[in-house]
């Protein structure tokens, strides 16, 4: 977006990044009035640069109190990539902590959601997914137990979508995601160390291999504070036959 600022209010945005560099978390900007005498541009230049950086999540406007520093949202894209390798794409350290494992039987909507008999043996684990140490996602994950033989909780401190490539020939090929928002309970909240009142994400989804089986069931619960996702859209090129119809 700011690819289209003009040379004036780049040249400002670039001394905002670079004040907001020296600024911890949470710090208030000077005011406009006074970074516009120092940098001198006018007002209104100065807070078009400001409004881009508000909407890029490095700044916050609080009515009647001022500007702010903030964190930026990781971006997180809506695609077949895996938690680790999409944090490590953004120059951070992923990481896992095992929070439950256990193996059971498939009851009803288990097997329903993964296309297998009631009664067969699944895995279920929960992790929190960290980001240079900072928790940002409780992931909820059950397997089909025929699917991963000998899987055991020690292996899964990295990469599931890794490990199954490596180990048990399973690839990714497609999957459906459904986002919805959600707000926290006690435990899972203890986790992400937000108050339950945090507003977060929740992902359900299921994913499929390349010999069409599903080989996964998903829930995630993302910090809302952390997170901002990110889709593509594309148009549709509509069908001539469809055209000739007017339709």
């Amino acid at each position: 977006m700011h690819g289209s600022l003009p040379g004036k209010a780049a040249e400002i945005r670039a001394l905002l990044l670079s004040l907001i560099d020296t600024l911890p978390e949470g710090a208030a900007l000077p005011p406009e009035r006074e970074l516009a005498a120092r940098w001198n541009v006018a007002r209104m230049t100065l807070r078009r640069a400001v409004d881009e950086l508000v909407i890029e999540e490095l700044l916050v406007r609080r009515h009647g109190s001022g500007t702010y520093t903030t964190r930026p949202k990781v971006a997180r894209w809506l695609g077949m990539i895996g938690f680790s390798e999409d944090i490590r794409r953004r120059g951070m350290r992923p990481g896992s902590t095992m929070l439950e494992f256990r193996h059971q039987k498939a009851e009803r909507a288990a097997a329903r959601r993964l296309r297998i008999p009631v009664g067969d043996a699944i895995i279920g684990f929960t992790r929190l997914r960290l980001a240079d140490n900072h928790p940002m996602v409780v992931e909820r994950t059950t397997l089909p137990a025929a699917y991963v033989p000998g899987l055991q909780a020690d292996d899964l401190n990295g990469s599931l979508y890794d490990l199954l490539t490596s180990r048990y020939g399973i690839d990714v090929v497609s999957g459906t995601s459904r986002l919805e928002p959600v707000m926290p309970d006690a435990k899972t909240a203890g986790w992400l160390d937000i108050p339950t009142t945090q507003p977060c994400l929740a992902v359900h989804g299921i994913s499929f291999d390349s010999r069409d089986r599903v080989f996964e069931y998903t829930s995630a619960v993302y910090r809302g504070d952390r997170y901002a996702f990110t889709t593509e859209l594309r148009t549709t090129t509509p069908s001539p036959r469809a055209n000739a119809k007017g339709l």
